[in-house]
């Protein structure tokens, strides 16, 4: 069932950035937060841009063709698997979620190509039940690299759950020659991520896990080779490709992450 009466990130997240699927409690809710922080329409679609950006560099330069997209959200063009097959005609992507309108989307849109998109129902965090999946196993099984992505989504588990196991957990399940693409919510202001954190776990029902500090989230990607940057970035700043694209005029909080080698 969908309970449009209370909001949800995925669909937050499609406010933010222009789409459709949104409610008026989805709405109230990012009027909420746009008090708290104003930057936050900015640094959802700066976000949406690295997402794009990341899978070009892995399907044009690193050769990658597979993606496992945990907490995928709702449909938003383009699509991963739009966006690899500009250069992979036959690239092969799963998406994952577990909001029912994400899954309900997701399957309309993808429902002519079940050969090389799925998209499963799961909880990402579920991370040998997912590698279980048929469609996941078919995805890993011959060897060719593959990239995770855990773009915006970390934030969203509490620290009881281990955000920086299951990226490891994850990352030593891929084949030799795989990717990580990591960015998450992140402020080294200790106020603002307790308002914004309470907040959002308040309306969303306990849904959401914390905003994190750039170091805590530095850690993510511990034993992982980072490309491009020494460390992780402000995402904007990841290969930009366009100078005037929107930038965020204030940073109380940014997407700070990068994209990163499993060795």
């Amino acid at each position: 069932m969908i309970d449009v009466s209370k909001p949800s990130v995925a669909r937050m997240y499609d406010f933010l950035i222009d789409g459709t699927d949104n409610y008026p409690s989805d709405r109230a809710a990012c009027a909420e937060l746009l008090k708290m922080a104003p930057s936050t329409r900015e640094l959802a679609r700066i976000n949406r841009a690295f997402l794009v950006r990341a899978v070009r560099y892995l399907a044009r330069e690193a050769g990658v063709f597979r993606f496992l997209d945990h907490g995928s959200g709702l449909p938003t063009r383009p699509n991963v698997h739009e966006v690899a097959r500009q250069t992979h005609p036959q690239a092969r992507v799963v998406y994952i979620d577990n909001d029912p309108l994400v899954l309900a989307h997701g399957r309309v849109m993808l429902e002519e190509d079940l050969q090389n998109t799925s998209v499963i129902g799961a909880d990402f965090r579920d991370t040998e039940g997912i590698f279980a999946v048929p469609e996941v196993r078919r995805l890993v099984e011959d060897g060719e690299p593959v990239a995770a992505l855990f773009v915006s989504v970390l934030h969203c588990i509490p620290d009881d759950d281990d955000p920086w196991g299951l990226v490891k957990n994850v990352a030593r399940r891929l084949p030799a020659g795989s990717y990580m693409v990591i960015s998450q919510l992140a402020s080294d202001d200790a106020g603002l991520r307790e308002e914004v954190t309470s907040f959002m776990r308040e309306i969303t029902g306990g849904a959401w896990g914390r905003v994190r500090s750039t170091e805590e989230v530095r850690a993510l990607f511990d034993g992982l080779e980072l490309v491009e940057h020494p460390g992780p970035v402000e995402v904007s700043t990841w290969r930009p490709d366009t100078d005037i694209f929107p930038r965020q005029q204030t940073r109380e909080w940014i997407e700070f992450g990068g994209v990163a080698r499993v060795r």
